[in-house]
């Protein structure tokens, strides 16, 4: 079993800055990939970014390029997402999940376990 914990959301103001963490916990993550995704109200899940745990390849959104950044550290078994000058239209519940097998990052039918989500809010 695997549990994921997301922490670092928060309210900002547009043009600002957070860090969201990711601790993920139950398993060695071999070979397999994590992702970020968020959900607007009234919108569909949709993905954000996702970093490979071997090698450290990142995908991005268009969206979100330019702006965000996906990083990892193993030992901690924790993936992160900075989030840099940060848009009202930014605003959702963000969520990181982890797969165990190769595939689509940006399917969220791939991914096997899910976080509970935090909120991030931006003013304008």
């Amino acid at each position: 079993q695997v549990q994921l914990v997301e922490s670092g959301g928060g309210l900002v103001q547009a043009g600002g800055s957070l860090r969201l963490s990711c601790v993920a916990s139950g398993r060695t993550f071999t070979g397999s990939f994590m992702g970020w995704f968020r959900q607007a109200p009234g919108k569909e899940r949709e993905f954000v970014a996702a970093i490979m745990w071997t090698g450290g390849t990142t995908y991005y959104a268009d969206s979100v390029k330019g702006r965000f950044t996906c990083s990892r550290d193993n030992a901690k078994n924790t993936v992160y997402l900075q989030m840099n000058n940060l848009k009202p239209e930014d605003t959702a519940v963000y969520y990181c999940a982890a797969s165990l097998r190769a595939g689509l990052v940006f399917s969220t039918t791939q991914y096997d376990y899910w976080g509970q989500g935090t909120q991030v809010t931006v003013s304008s």
